[in-house]
């Protein structure tokens, strides 16, 4: 499961993204819109800022900007960066490998086999997972529902 930090960094990712073209946003705005808590938001910003997705400015009408291109930053990155491994089991990660205690034999071992499945499924389909792409969802999920309840009344 995600963690609550992480949602709330893909969702103010996706926020900058959507508004991209307005400059830098001010945390209080993402934080509103979004509905997350503005100083949990501010310390999610600034690893974000420090992992070199975002960039801020001070001042008046600062706020933080996106500072890579939506289609090169991936929900894989954002869920390593917050969560750590994206594996469930430690002996399938990648980056965060660690041998299972209870395991007598990785090589013939098939819960790791159908964990090592799982594994790679998900990361390829979080890498391919940018946040144009979750934009683009978005947009093509709001087209086929039709005019939103706010814009019947």
């Amino acid at each position: 499961m995600l963690s609550r930090k992480t949602r709330y960094g893909i969702n103010a990712l996706v926020y900058l993204t959507r508004h991209r073209d307005q400059g830098p946003i001010a945390i209080t705005r993402i934080a509103e819109a979004e509905h997350i808590p503005a100083k949990f938001l501010e310390a999610i910003l600034l690893e974000l800022k420090n992992a070199g997705i975002l960039a801020s400015r001070k001042g008046k009408g600062g706020g933080y900007y996106l500072l890579r291109d939506p289609e090169k930053v991936r929900l894989s990155e954002i869920m390593r960066l917050f969560d750590g491994p994206i594996a469930l089991l430690p002996c399938v990660t990648n980056k965060y490998y660690e041998r299972c205690e209870e395991c007598r034999d990785e090589a013939t071992c098939g819960i790791r086999q159908v964990f090592q499945e799982v594994r790679d499924q998900t990361v390829r389909l979080l890498d391919q997972a940018t946040l144009q792409e979750v934009l683009d969802r978005e947009t093509r999920l709001q087209e086929e529902s039709g005019p939103s309840k706010a814009d019947q009344a």
